[in-house]
């Protein structure tokens, strides 16, 4: 038993119907045991529980409701909101577990894992996740709100292909959701995020890739201009395997970086192709010759395991503020308001803001519809920086699908016992 728990009587309980520490402010485990990547907050929750499986996140809440207290749910803190005080905190972290059927092309999950771990176990069969552009981040939470990654122009949205769903409900029971035993739940939840439940488990489809003819190439800024406009041009001609961004990176002057990075206003182009070398070595010359020399980089051959490394996201905890936004189109009016807000002559806290293609399957409802929202996107821009409030998130959905899933909501959590996150309520 912990002995701080004597100093919080009201934790007592809390703490004999789970098997995973129970936490309170104060506790020399809690910064270690509920570390998230976005460090913008410190963490302040009434208790943190740190769930060693389903039970574990049932008993807790259970005993949230029962004194009347919100649950928020955190794997690695990417999408971290605030210092969550008054909640009670359920962490995922030791909820790691993956098992791959190569047999019928599928993976399941707990709670806790990130897609390097899924990565690292479909690749011996020639698999691959609908992951991000970072493997660091978990599956369960990326997932629930749609997953746009490198391969999702040819596979789609990452919730798009979920099969099965165990969730704790917001009276704290475990029930398994599919499209079979609740429909209009489980259309909601993959794309409403965590407003319905604790997701503890899921199983989806992985999809035959095995390797990738992809990277990124660093600019200097001042070709910023140019090279947007042909991007603009040269994108929507693609074919569906695949996929590309640009970003303007404002580089922090650290050590870790090139050298010739360090420091510096740079435009990064990122490009993946499902394709053969030569095929994807011609769809890249149309967009980059006659552009000069990169700073650095390099696109080639690479196994799926290497996807990291197409848009180098940072894997270390950093005070991350954003926001995102859909675009149907990207004009030259566009560009030129993009590049007077952010371009390497503005001066900005901005560290990054990429312009990244979708289309393709990502327009498409897959087989099993769902509530992720942005399918007629053309363009997703994304700005690292700036908080994205609860009130940008409900912008998202059109009006028909967000009145579906406040109905749905109001069904499952009445009493709103998750009001973390992602809120439509």
């Amino acid at each position: 038993m912990s002995t701080h728990l004597s100093t919080f009587p009201d934790l007592t309980d809390l703490e004999a119907r789970v098997a995973g520490p129970v936490l309170a402010e104060g506790d020399p485990a809690l910064m270690t045991e509920t570390a998230s990547f976005n460090v913008s907050h410190v963490l302040r929750p009434v208790a943190a529980v740190i769930a060693t499986g389903p039970a574990d996140v049932a008993a807790t809440v259970r005993w949230a409701a029962e004194r009347g207290l919100p649950v928020a749910v955190q794997a690695t803190g990417h999408g971290l909101f605030s210092d969550l005080a008054g909640h009670v905190l359920v962490c995922t972290h030791r909820m790691s577990w993956v098992e791959v059927d190569p047999e019928a092309g599928t993976a399941r999950v707990g709670a806790g894992t990130r897609w390097k771990d899924v990565i690292e176990a479909a690749a011996p069969h020639g698999l691959a996740p609908l992951n991000g552009s970072t493997s660091h981040v978990g599956v369960v939470g990326y997932t629930l709100g749609g997953g746009h990654g490198v391969l999702a122009r040819k596979y789609g949205f990452a919730a798009d292909h979920v099969r099965w769903i165990e969730l704790v409900t917001a009276d704290g029971r475990v029930v398994e959701v599919t499209a079979e035993a609740d429909p209009d739940l489980f259309w909601a939840l993959r794309g409403g995020k965590g407003n319905f439940g604790t997701v503890t488990a899921m199983e989806f489809d992985l999809v035959p890739v095995a390797r990738l003819y992809g990277g990124g190439l660093f600019y200097p800024a001042e070709v910023a201009p140019e090279l947007l406009r042909r991007w603009a041009a040269w994108a929507p001609g693609l074919p569906e395997d695949a996929s590309t961004s640009v970003a303007l990176i404002r580089m922090p002057p650290v050590p870790e970086l090139p050298p010739p990075l360090q420091g510096r206003t740079v435009v990064h182009l990122r490009f993946a192709h499902q394709g053969t070398a030569e095929e994807g070595q011609i769809l890249l010359a149309t967009l980059t010759d006659g552009l000069g020399d990169p700073i650095v980089g390099g696109i080639g051959e690479m196994p799926y395991a290497a996807v990291d490394s197409i848009h180098m996201d940072p894997t270390d905890p950093m005070p991350a503020m954003e926001r995102g936004l859909l675009l149907s189109e990207l004009t030259s009016d566009t560009i030129d308001a993009f590049l007077g807000q952010v371009g390497p002559d503005v001066e900005t806290p901005l560290l990054m803001a990429e312009l990244r293609l979708m289309g393709g399957a990502c327009a498409r409802q897959p087989e099993v519809p769902n509530a992720v929202a942005g399918r007629t996107g053309a363009y997703t821009l994304f700005l690292a920086g700036i908080m994205a409030g609860p009130d940008r998130v409900v912008q998202l959905w059109d009006p028909e699908d967000l009145e579906r899933l406040r109905a749905v909501k109001q069904r499952v959590d009445p009493d709103r016992v998750f009001r973390s996150g992602h809120l439509i309520a």
